[in-house]
């Protein structure tokens, strides 16, 4: 064999021996190969790319605080006393009399009664919204503060249509609750806290989402509820639903209980409107709606009409004798689209612009009569008493709405 060959030949046996201890070493001290790169001065080995995905950063906040911090101690306890009278009956043995019989056995007596309920403040001088169920037929209204202060609170008004009142209590520099911007508009998904005083234990927050916006509660109301499904019980109503900033999105108000088997349903008054009716309060001590003396509802559409299915519109179903609508010549049957310079998007709509209107003003509205286009100036009065009429669920019966005191 040539030299040169000879050469090649042991390059080849000594580096294939090399490499078979390297393999050995490798197997028997793991590592031993980076640590040696380490001390000649190569530096770690590069990492090889990881086939595991990394999970996404959560976004929300970890804690809700802050926002209670900034809300809580604006929101305060309220212990309404009346007196319910009463008067003892026989009771019978049989079950078919007590339901059918009652018969008086002695004089009517009176007894004292506490509602438990929540408020929050809303002026650094004294003025707090709540419902006004709470506070109804009350002889004494106390009301405790988050720092453990107690005053006496004088109603100033309420309103049976929105279950709102306005107390005022003689204290100054008060804590005010931050209202949300009228810009912030809620949405679907938010999340909300509930504070309040359920079941007079103090002061307590609970949490949830908003499940839907714009819910009317009575057919006869033009007020629309925020619903959540933040836990809201007996003593919440008058407290406050704050976002996740702290600031004041609605005043909790009612529920649909699980007598009908519902958990979950709670609902609140906008904020919007609750401001509408305390400014109107404070300002002249009752709350003013426009009226125009007719009842609508959804413009009725038929299955070849060629129209959508959801017409906007109302269908005029009835008109009072003498109202603003019967001095104008509105007619049932009509069917009314604009109300002054804009569209009528559906009943809920045009009851809750008629009743924005000042009583005395003047607007025009425009429909169709037998498919003839015509326009009605109509004055508004003040809206009078209306009995409400509560909703129907899918299945026509009456939900277990229960004001929650």
């Amino acid at each position: 064999m040539k030299p040169a060959a000879r050469g090649i030949a042991f390059i080849a046996q000594f580096v294939v021996l090399g490499l078979a201890v390297a393999f050995t070493i490798g197997l028997v001290w793991p590592g031993t190969g980076q640590v040696l790169r380490e001390r000649l001065g190569f530096g770690p080995s590069p990492a090889a790319p990881s086939t595991v995905a990394t999970p996404p950063v959560a976004s929300g906040p970890a804690s809700y605080a802050d926002a209670v911090s900034r809300a809580a101690p604006a929101v305060v306890n309220i212990y309404a006393n009346r007196l319910v009278s009463e008067q003892p009956s026989q009771v019978f043995a049989d079950p078919v009399m007590q339901r059918i019989l009652r018969v008086p056995t002695g004089p009517v007596t009176k007894r004292r009664e506490q509602n438990l309920g929540s408020g929050v403040i809303v002026s650094p001088d004294g003025y707090v919204l709540t419902n006004n169920h709470v506070i109804a037929s009350a002889y004494d209204i106390q009301v405790l503060l988050y720092d453990g202060r107690v005053f006496k609170a004088r109603v100033v008004g309420s309103d049976d249509e929105t279950d709102l009142a306005v107390l005022k209590i003689e204290a100054g520099s008060l804590p005010e609750i931050p209202l949300a911007a009228p810009a912030h508009k809620q949405r679907v998904g938010d999340v909300v806290l509930a504070i309040g005083n359920p079941f007079g234990i103090g002061q307590t927050v609970t949490m949830g989402i908003i499940s839907a916006m714009g819910r009317q509660l009575n057919l006869s109301s033009p007020e629309i509820f925020i619903q959540t499904d933040a836990a809201i019980n007996l003593g919440n109503s008058g407290g406050a639903l704050v976002n996740a900033y702290g600031e004041l999105v609605g005043i909790n108000t009612a529920l649909i209980g699980q007598a009908v088997g519902a958990e979950g349903i709670g609902f609140a008054i906008p904020v919007a409107s609750a401001k509408q009716v305390l400014d109107q309060i404070i300002a002249t001590g009752h709350v003013t709606r426009g009226w125009m003396g007719a009842d609508y509802g959804a413009v009725a559409v038929s299955a070849d009409s060629g129209l959508p299915s959801a017409a906007r519109g109302v269908m005029v179903n009835d008109v009072y004798p003498g109202g603003p609508a019967a001095n104008a010549g509105i007619q049932p049957r009509d069917v009314l689209l604009r109300f002054g310079d804009t569209g009528i998007v559906d009943p809920n709509d045009l009851r809750r612009r008629e009743a924005m209107q000042a009583p005395g003003s003047t607007v025009n509205v425009s429909g169709l009569r037998n498919g003839i286009p015509f326009t009605a100036p109509v004055k508004m009065v003040q809206r009078p008493p209306i009995p409400v009429q509560p909703a129907a669920n899918a299945q026509g019966a009456s939900p277990a709405i229960t004001p929650q005191r």
